[in-house]
């Protein structure tokens, strides 16, 4: 187990007084909701989604609730019922790789979530948290399988809330060989 970075600690504190404070249903007004095949068309296709959820995968994704917000990062899953919400600037100006990866990402912890795992577990740092591996394998399997590079599977991996150290750590845990950010150590 490692130390967690104070930017994590600081997010998670802030997750834990959004969730105590139930911010997500105060600010429901502010965004919408939508069923998940409404707005992401033909994911019940893709080959890595349907390997989550096989033979339920067409409803498992119509059940699932997207809420587009305007506040908030990028894409997350609500501990409090496994919805998704999605920053909707983000949807509109990101990179349409890193989305895709991204859905791929919080569809595994769609799946984590339903199997009653915890998804924010403040006994690991956001690099070594199982559930993030597990989420962040699966979005790297998916980029390869895309013919991303390493160098941009690595630049896909970065996070503001992630250091130096951890995206490297994460990285060799994915087997993800990134050059570049070793150098800037």
């Amino acid at each position: 187990m490692t130390t967690i970075d104070p930017r994590e600690r600081l997010f998670l504190r802030l997750m834990r007084i959004f969730m105590m404070l139930h911010v997500d249903r105060m600010l429901s007004f502010m965004g919408s909701t939508h069923s998940f095949t409404d707005y992401f068309k033909g994911f019940e296709k893709v080959k890595a989604v349907r390997q989550l959820f096989g033979k339920r995968t067409e409803s498992v994704l119509q059940n699932l609730k997207v809420e587009f917000t305007p506040l908030g990062g990028y894409m997350r899953v609500s501990n409090l019922d496994g919805h998704l919400t999605v920053n909707s600037r983000y949807l509109n100006n990101g990179d349409r790789i890193d989305i895709y990866l991204d859905l791929i990402h919080e569809l595994v912890h769609v799946k984590q979530f339903m199997e009653g795992k915890e998804l924010f577990d403040v006994h690991y740092g956001y690099a070594d948290r199982p559930t993030e591996i597990e989420a962040y394998r699966h979005a790297v399997e998916e980029a390869r399988r895309l013919g991303l590079s390493d160098e941009r599977i690595c630049e896909y991996l970065k996070t503001e809330w992630m250091s130096i150290q951890d995206l490297n750590r994460l990285a060799r845990t994915l087997n993800v060989e990134c050059i570049h950010t070793k150098i800037t150590q």
